[in-house]
């Protein structure tokens, strides 16, 4: 055993994460693996967002098939139990396994940050193979290499943040290179490798500008459909822990479709929606919904990517923020550096980040918690021009349509009409319903506002949910050429208002006022109509 041979870090990490109540078994990638082991394409490299279950993951492999003193064999509870080559390969390979994202004491430069796992592997081969003949200044590759020829034992790579060295302050571009050759000679064509795993955010390909990796299979979210049951939560088992959550929470404080609402939305290149893992299990634990997962990292990166580029993205953002797809073909994330201008480049990179999703060729935000993280951007950054002024009036817009000011309701869409963006021709609903979601951005502070929300008998353009209860309730419906006193009359002959309304024999959720709001934009005038009623709701 060592800090890097057969290390007990994996197995004990992997071991707690079993002991969650919220724990979902993935135990079956390993049965995927299996096969690869000692084949020419044993070179697996698997790139998701930020905690999607990658660390989790790694550890699991390096616990499944790592040699071990433990005795209490966790994953006899596990499906991959049940798997003819189970046997056969649990705790019987030396692993060596490489957590990228350590760094030694005081480190200041790439010569000390990779001569710590340098040293650290061959200081752990020397004491595992004293007879071999190894050096202390032999290279990790020389060592195993005379291990091998001695020997013939092999070794399985486990490799977790394979991209931490692009994302150091102190590794700059000769050092990040220095570090795609030391990947390479210490795994590529090497006859003592039996497997190599490898996981990281940002993919292989647009980062290693020669050969130096090209032995890797990769394997990412948005195109490959290899492995994409396991990295994220599936529908079913947020059911099921959803469930547990209900028997074992005394007073459960939001419902299943809420978790959908937060933490939904991403795609796999099957098809498959998936949940954020990391804020499933945070929210279940704590009993409560907000932002774990944006708030766990420096998420100014959201701005970062599009600062260069703003007039490109801007209006995109817009309709994206009031739940619009855009058209975009990201392709693979096409940067070597961050140098990142395009508009395909930006959304590729917020793909690979999470920070958006792909499906069938659109970009769009996946969930609330993402949702709300772009509103604070529109909300704060003036260099976005006439989103962030008319963003800023977004408070004003929603104590007007509280008060019943039609008037000054009508002012700040005039606003929004007379500026400059194409964006605002208001040729469709879909225009003016983006000018209208920005033009009550600042109302998500109070309310979870939806879009097309099924309601009574049919699609309602708004709804906002009060988070307190006693708040007013609002519906809010559009018209392109047509008046808002009908907008109104569709709001009452279809039941909106029934969203809002308990089951019956349930207690009412809602006791505020509903407020039934009709918008209108008139394109020969270029001029908007509001009216706002009280809805006389039986409750």
């Amino acid at each position: 055993m060592g800090m890097f041979l057969n290390s007990k870090v994996p197995y004990e990490a992997y071991r707690k994460v079993m002991q969650d109540t919220y724990f979902v078994d993935k135990s079956l990638l390993l049965d995927e693996l299996i096969p690869a082991i000692e084949k020419i394409n044993c070179y697996y490299c698997i790139t998701r967002p930020r905690r999607f279950g990658k660390t989790v993951m790694a550890n699991m492999v390096g616990a499944f098939f790592g040699k071990t003193d433990k005795r209490d064999r966790i994953f006899d509870r596990l499906a991959i139990s049940k798997k003819d080559a189970y046997e056969v390969h649990l705790n019987r390979h030396d692993i060596i396994y490489i957590d990228f994202s350590k760094t030694p004491r005081d480190c200041k430069n790439y010569g000390q940050y990779i001569a710590r796992i340098q040293d650290g592997i061959v200081g752990d081969l020397i004491a595992a193979y004293p007879d071999c003949g190894i050096s202390k200044t032999d290279s990790v590759w020389d060592a195993c290499q005379k291990i091998y020829e001695i020997t013939e034992n092999k070794f399985l790579f486990v490799m977790d943040e394979w991209d931490a060295v692009f994302h150091i302050p102190f590794i700059f571009k000769e050092g990040q290179q220095d570090y795609l050759l030391f990947l390479r000679n210490m795994l590529k064509d090497q006859p003592y490798v039996e497997f190599a795993y490898m996981t990281g955010v940002l993919p292989i390909a647009k980062y290693s500008s020669g050969s130096e990796l090209n032995m890797f299979v990769e394997y990412d979210m948005v195109t490959s459909q290899k492995f994409s049951e396991y990295f994220g939560f599936l529908d079913e088992e947020v059911d099921c822990l959803y469930e547990i959550y209900k028997n074992r929470v005394e007073a459960p404080r939001f419902s299943r479709s809420d978790l959908r609402i937060w933490y939904d939305g991403y795609y796999t290149a099957m098809g498959n929606r998936l949940y954020n893992p990391h804020s499933i299990v945070l929210a279940l634990s704590d009993n409560q919904l907000r932002n774990y997962w944006t708030s766990s990292g420096p998420y100014d990166e959201l701005f970062y990517y599009i600062r260069n580029n703003v007039e490109d993205v801007r209006d995109d953002l817009v309709l994206m923020v009031s739940g619009e797809r855009v058209t975009s073909d990201i392709g693979q994330f096409a940067a070597a550096s961050m140098e990142i201008n395009s508009r395909e480049q930006i959304y590729s990179a917020m793909v690979v980040y999470g920070l958006l999703t792909y499906e069938e060729g659109k970009v769009l935000i996946p969930n609330k918690e993402l949702m709300d993280k772009f509103n604070e951007l529109l909300l704060s950054k003036d260099s976005l021009g006439y989103v962030y002024y008319l963003a800023k009036k977004s408070e004003q817009m929603l104590q007007a349509t509280i008060s019943g000011n039609t008037k000054v309701m009508e002012e700040i869409l005039q606003f929004a009409h007379d500026t400059e963006s194409p964006i605002l021709s208001y040729n469709s609903e879909v225009e003016l319903s983006a000018v209208v979601n920005l033009c009550y951005l600042s109302a998500r502070n109070k309310y979870r506002v939806e879009r097309e929300d099924k309601a009574g008998k049919d699609f309602v353009d708004f709804i906002f949910y009060p988070e307190r209860k006693s708040g007013d309730c609002i519906i809010l419906e559009l018209k392109v050429d047509s008046t808002p006193e009908e907008a109104i009359a569709q709001i009452r002959d279809k039941k909106y208002a029934l969203r809002f309304m308990g089951k019956l024999g349930e207690k009412v959720k809602y006791t505020g006022r509903i407020l039934a709001v009709g918008i209108s934009y008139f394109k020969e005038t270029k001029k908007h109509r509001c009216k706002v009623e009280v809805l006389e709701a039986s409750r």
